[in-house]
C-alpha cells in the first residue's frame, strides 16, 4: 500500500500560481502511475493531469498550457504546478496513485486527503 499527503493549496487571485505537492510513503513509488484529480462544489470529481511511471503526461483540456505535472522518484513526490489560475479552477485537489499490481483482478488506487484551492476573481 501507499500513503499520500497533499500540500500547497490556498487562496490566490485570478492569474496567480500555486504549486501542489503529494508526498508518498509505504510503497515502491517508482512503479506507480500518479495523477491529480479535483472536485468543485456540487460537481463530480474530474481528472486534471496524470504522469506514468515512465514519465509520460496527459492533461485535461481545461488546464493544458497552464498546469504541469511532474514527479521526483528519489523524493517519492508528485507535483502540480498551476499557472494562470482561473476562478473555475477552484476545487479540492486530490493526489492519486495507481498500483501496477492487481489484487483479485482489481486495480488498486490510493488517494490523499485533498487540499483546497480557491481562486478569487
Amino acid at each position: 500500500q501507499v500513503q499520500l499527503v497533499e500540500s500547497g493549496g490556498g487562496l490566490v487571485q485570478a492569474g496567480g500560481s500555486l504549486r501542489l505537492s503529494c508526498a508518498a510513503s509505504g510503497s515502491i513509488f517508482v512503479f506507480y502511475d500518479m495523477g491529480w484529480y479535483r472536485r468543485a462544489p456540487g460537481k463530480q470529481r474530474e481528472l486534471v493531469a496524470t504522469i506514468t511511471s515512465g514519465g509520460n503526461t496527459d492533461y485535461a483540456d481545461s488546464v493544458k498550457g497552464r498546469f504541469t505535472i511532474s514527479r521526483d522518484n528519489a523524493l517519492k513526490t508528485v507535483y502540480l504546478q498551476m499557472n494562470s489560475l482561473k476562478p473555475e479552477d477552484t476545487a479540492v485537489y486530490y493526489c492519486n496513485a495507481r498500483s501496477p499490481i492487481r489484487v483479485g483482478g482489481a486495480v488498486q488506487n490510493y488517494w490523499g486527503q485533498g487540499t483546497q484551492v480557491t481562486v478569487s476573481s
